[in-house]
């Protein structure tokens, strides 16, 4: 072993050092600085360098982590940055906003009391590092070929299956309804957690590698699936989900009660220069007002720390379970917890106070009870345990469902599981459409962008399977 390495009995962990508290409420900008090559090196070598390295294991992408870790600790950034690009798409947005603590670094065999390797920190810098230095350069394939794909939805799952078609030589269109391709990524996570200009370089590099770009496409209203397929050898439908779960209860529609996703929107258009209405009108604005946001996962993250820099009077957090079952990143909610959001915890919503606008929520104290099926505990009401919060906006943080996905997408043998999402042959990843394909959050239900870019790569193999496979369209692609 080099001697360069297992330093994790010497060395401490060290996390990019943050902006400080007050800076970084008064803006959109990231949180984290950028590590040095020093710094990157340190915390590289303090890698054991296992032979079952679990970090990898438990990487939906299974990356080769420690070895681009090992090629960071001797310099060979570029190396590292050819590693690392192999087996993910996006490694300097998987570096930002995975949650790593329950993942790569939250498995990592080093003893707690030494504490893991900052991986995400460094796998965000490697390819930082590849952009600045131009080592990341367009796709050129050895042969170009005549067939081509038609992608639904261009977020992670999209981007992830036109860069491996791309490569492969296919003639590949990405086909998205807003103005601008990453879906989520642009207009779902707030900058401070993901700078649009990292989405948008990328966006940038895939149109110098022949990927074809058609914004502002209503695929099946204004085009019909019918259309593309008609056009195109093989579809992927990677739209992801926006359908936000609801609450119900007494005064469940006043004004002032609004989902996550409308309110991230707005602030994402605000920060890319656009006019948004119902942000102008003060709807969808949090400055001023006392937030409550419901919800505990990574998407009520974002909603809370948005409406801090938005100027929120007061923002809180009402999750029904403790911190400990809180499904979001523990990361993120000692970010929140810096910036002055106050947590909520076993709460729940009953009812929503007001005449026309919402003015405060009825909430219930929550105990946990014994554990469900699933092996979680259940959550039982506190007799008695009534409160009420003063609130002039409420954010709905519930999670996402898929929308009616035959109607939608005008084809009605497009064949949805019982939970609404697409139903596909996971040996395949087909739809019951023949030629039609589907990944990401529309086929697993809404989850990590981790997920989605897995789900993409794999979606792209069996699209250049099948296509090889049908007598009429076989191509050497290799």
């Amino acid at each position: 072993m080099p001697e360069r390495m297992l330093k994790f009995v010497s060395v401490p962990q060290q996390q990019p050092a943050k902006r400080g508290i007050d800076e970084r409420r008064s803006d959109f900008g990231e949180i984290y600085r950028e590590f040095a090559i020093p710094e990157a090196q340190v915390q590289s070598s303090r890698c054991s360098q296992c032979g079952v390295p679990f970090c990898s294991v438990h990487c939906p992408l299974h990356n080769n982590i420690p070895d681009w870790l090992k090629l960071t600790a001797e310099n060979r950034l570029e190396e590292a940055y050819e590693v690392s690009s192999a087996t993910n798409t996006f490694p300097e947005i998987c570096g930002r906003i995975c949650p790593q603590d329950r993942l790569c670094e939250g498995n990592c065999v080093i003893e707690k009391g030494f504490e893991s390797v900052t991986i995400g920190a460094v796998e965000k810098f490697i390819t930082d590092t590849a952009f600045e230095k131009g080592w990341v350069r367009p796709i050129r394939p050895r042969v170009e070929l005549e067939r081509s794909v038609g992608i639904v939805g261009a977020g992670p799952a999209g981007f992830a299956a036109a860069e491996q078609l791309r490569r492969r030589g296919y003639q590949v269109s990405l086909y998205d309804r807003y103005d601008r391709p990453g879906g989520l990524l642009i207009y779902g996570i707030p900058n401070f957690k993901l700078e649009k200009e990292v989405v948008l370089r990328r966006w940038r590099q895939y149109e110098e590698s022949g990927v074809h770009f058609v914004l502002g496409a209503e695929i099946g209203s204004a085009t019909p699936l019918s259309q593309l397929r008609e056009k195109h050898d093989a579809v992927l439908i990677a739209t992801g989900v926006y359908k936000a779960r609801d609450i119900g209860g007494p005064g469940a529609g006043l004004t002032g009660i609004v989902p996550a996703l409308d309110f991230l929107i707005a602030s994402n258009r605000q920060g890319l220069g656009e006019t948004v209405a119902a942000f102008q009108s003060g709807l969808l604005d949090a400055a001023g007002k006392d937030v409550v946001v419901i919800g505990g996962g990574d998407t009520a993250m974002d909603c809370v720390r948005t409406a801090v820099r938005q100027g929120a009077k007061s923002v809180k957090c009402l999750y029904r379970r403790d911190k400990a079952n809180m499904p979001g990143s523990m990361r993120e909610v000692k970010n929140a917890e810096e910036e002055g959001v106050e947590f909520v915890w076993l709460s729940a919503p009953e009812a929503f106070l007001g005449d026309e606008k919402v003015t405060g929520v009825r909430a219930i104290r929550m105990h946990l009870g014994l554990p469900d099926a699933s092996g979680r505990q259940s959550v039982e009401p506190v007799e008695g345990g009534h409160f009420t919060l003063k609130a002039d906006l409420v954010i709905k943080a519930l999670g996402y469902d898929p929308e009616d996905l035959p109607r939608l997408f005008g084809a009605e043998g497009l064949e949805v599981s019982r939970w609404g999402t697409l139903k596909i042959n996971h040996r395949t990843a087909m739809t019951s459409l023949p030629g039609v394909f589907a990944a990401g959050d529309i086929v697993r239900g809404a989850s990590l962008v981790v997920w989605a870019i897995r789900d993409g790569r794999d979606a792209a193999k069996h699209i250049h399977e099948y296509i090889q496979n049908q007598p009429a369209l076989a191509v050497a692609a290799e």
